[in-house]
């Protein structure tokens, strides 16, 4: 017999890395919030690589934390080892990534839930989900209770109606053994959401004292390290090596042998698994003409000796495991402590969400993560924080967020979603955005804090500080237009040191600084006068001087997006009804229901043409709303 529990204002489904940022927001906006986890040891749980941040990812952790958001905080406080991605190319593509020891992560992120006032974590499983009579959200648990709230959160990640497969071996688990949501999911579709399965995997996990690091390479961390939160900044020192090996050509012929004993190609999986990051049976079938691929070892923690193998997932049976482990060079001894398995799971399609991350026919409930069809941790956070944030908004009957393209990764990573929708799990790639030297990981805190602090998530410590930081570099980009350097040998010999040409007249730093050779490091010499700012604040207005041509090219491209964006098109609008549409544009619209001309133009299927006839109806129906 059912009992009622408890009322709140915001309830979240999940407890990974959407449900947690979803659910500390919404809890610091003032709104009464509760998670809900099925166990309480897989809260934040990092069940595949032990690791967060990397090529885009490292973007989104930062805009995270510009937002004030966790993430960044707390892999700063458990981090092993810190590198940033593609130092060797552009500004735009420099990403973060650090090795995290996994237990503590999960640890310090339970007991920042935990500690958070008006947020109440909950060990239990949501197995319906339906609105009451008083239009409010009612849910229910396995264990009979009734929890009634407001606006709900749905951050399921890989455990709605999950399916662990390993050979030909397949049983009905979450991720690392934990029970899946079994039930939820018929549920949901009850309430009309569209549902499909899509898989993941992760590799093994190998006993260090089992192998051999003589024959692997060393990878050794930054010896600067460059903390995530804009509010650390010295973070320690590298605590860990990682390794990097290959395969080997008797690697390639024991899986291609057995892989028939695949649940990837016996048919027994039907879910769609991630684009960019197949399994290694995968990456030898489909790079049949390589020989060898790359993986890398990653320690879990300090206090194990579970070693990581990116690069190596699988679902080919244990027995196999082992033996393709064992060609490896360094692991001809390699004890398995984890096999490798992959995971097929439920999620939802994005294209029936607006960029609130609210369902379009369901006010009220909004979905973050996996469940949204992406991958990765960083994507689901990004996500979840958006959810957590517009769910408290709508309680609070303030303005929602919705964060467009040209503001941050996280605004390319919803609209893609939302618009484009998903045919395999979405991971996020600086070459997604079309903004990406505007959209630099170093400049998240001058495009997004301003909107943490406006929401209500960023603290007037912070503030000031954020200020103060403004206030140094515009004093120090004036300094350095009004500094002139004289042609004196002194210059010269510094200047074409850098194999660039000399001056034969007085010149400004600032333009100085424009010359791809030459930098404020090697300026030193000759500018006496150079104030003790944060190394961050130097390179950010480094780029911005050598890359400003390119920069205001961005900066017009946005402008002439953002007209389209301002251009709303009516919520309930029948596209059916638009005389000149093409029949392919009427059927994408009416789907997305884009909420502006501008996202109107990304859908897929929706040509410029199309376009032009919106424009044309907007113009003549400027209050119009066609039934």
């Amino acid at each position: 017999m059912n009992f009622f529990a408890d009322k709140y204002d915001v309830a979240v489904i999940g407890a990974g890395h959407a449900g947690i940022e979803a659910a500390l927001a919404a809890a610091r906006l003032g709104c009464k919030t509760a998670i809900f986890t099925i166990n309480m040891d897989a809260v934040g749980n990092c069940p595949c690589n032990p690791s967060i941040g990397g090529t885009a990812k490292g973007h989104l952790v930062r805009e995270i934390d510009a937002l004030g958001g966790e993430m960044g905080k707390t892999a700063d406080e458990c981090f092993l080892q810190s590198r940033m991605l593609n130092r060797g190319k552009g500004p735009a593509v420099h990403s973060l990534r650090v090795q995290i020891d996994r237990e503590k992560y999960k640890n310090i992120m339970k007991y920042k839930l935990e500690k958070q006032e008006n947020l109440h974590l909950r060990q239990a499983e949501i197995v319906d989900l339906k609105r009451n009579e008083s239009n409010f959200w009612e849910l229910t648990t396995r264990l009979n209770a009734v929890y009634v709230a407001k606006t709900v959160v749905i951050a399921t990640g890989t455990y709605l109606n999950s399916k662990i497969f390993v050979g030909e071996v397949s049983f009905k688990s979450g991720p690392d053994g934990i029970f899946p949501s079994t039930f939820l999911g018929e549920s949901l579709k009850k309430l009309g959401l569209s549902l499909r399965r899509f898989k993941t995997g992760t590799p093994a996990r190998i006993l260090r004292s089992s192998i051999d690091f003589s024959k692997l390479t060393v990878q050794l961390g930054d010896e600067k390290i460059v903390p995530f939160s804009y509010e650390n900044k010295n973070i320690g020192e590298n605590k860990v090596c990682c390794y990097i090996g290959y395969t080997t050509a008797k690697t390639k012929e024991i899986i291609l042998k057995n892989i028939h004993r695949s649940p990837l190609f016996s048919g027994e999986i039907n879910g769609v698994g991630p684009r960019y990051c197949p399994s290694i049976e995968d990456k030898f079938v489909r790079f049949a003409d390589k020989e060898k691929h790359q993986f890398f070892v990653e320690p879990c923690g300090l206090h194990t000796d579970e070693m990581y193998i990116q690069g190596m997932s699988s679902s080919l049976p244990e027995e196999i495991q082992v033996q393709f482990y064992h060609t490896l060079p360094g692991f001809e001894k390699a004890l398995l402590m984890r096999p490798a398995y992959a995971i097929e799971y439920e999620c939802v399609d994005p294209l029936q969400m607006n960029s609130n991350l609210e369902f379009n026919d369901l006010p009220g409930l909004f979905g973050a993560g996996q469940f949204n069809g992406s991958s990765g941790y960083e994507e689901a956070a990004a996500q979840g924080l958006i959810a957590g944030i517009n769910a408290a908004l709508t309680v609070l009957n303030r303005h929602r967020l919705s964060l467009d393209r040209s503001s941050s990764y996280i605004g390319t990573l919803i609209d893609d979603l939302v618009t484009k929708g998903v045919t395999d799990p979405y991971r996020m790639m600086t070459s997604r955005s079309e903004y990406r030297l505007i959209l630099r990981q170093d400049n998240a805190d001058e495009r997004l804090t301003p909107i943490g602090k406006n929401i209500g998530l960023i603290s007037e410590k912070r503030w000031e500080k954020f200020l103060n930081k403004q206030y140094l570099k515009n004093q120090e980009i004036k300094r350095i237009k009004n500094l002139v350097f004289s042609p004196s040998e002194t210059v010269n010999n510094i200047i074409v040191s850098r194999e660039t040409s000399k001056i034969n007249s007085g010149t400004r730093m600032f333009d100085l600084l424009k010359r791809p050779q030459i930098t404020y490091e090697y300026l030193t010499k000759i500018d006496k006068n150079r104030p003790a700012l944060d190394d961050e604040i130097f390179e950010q207005i480094e780029v911005e001087i050598k890359y400003e041509g390119y920069i205001k090219k961005q900066l017009s491209q946005i402008s002439k997006m953002k007209r389209l964006e301002e251009k709303p098109l009516p919520p309930h609008i029948n596209f059916s009804k638009i005389e000149g549409l093409r029949l392919e544009a009427i059927e994408k619209l009416n789907l997305v229901k884009p909420e502006n001309i501008g996202q109107a133009s990304r859908i897929s299927g929706v040509s410029p043409a199309d376009i032009s006839i919106l424009l044309i109806w907007l113009s003549k129906n400027a209050k119009g709303n066609l039934e």
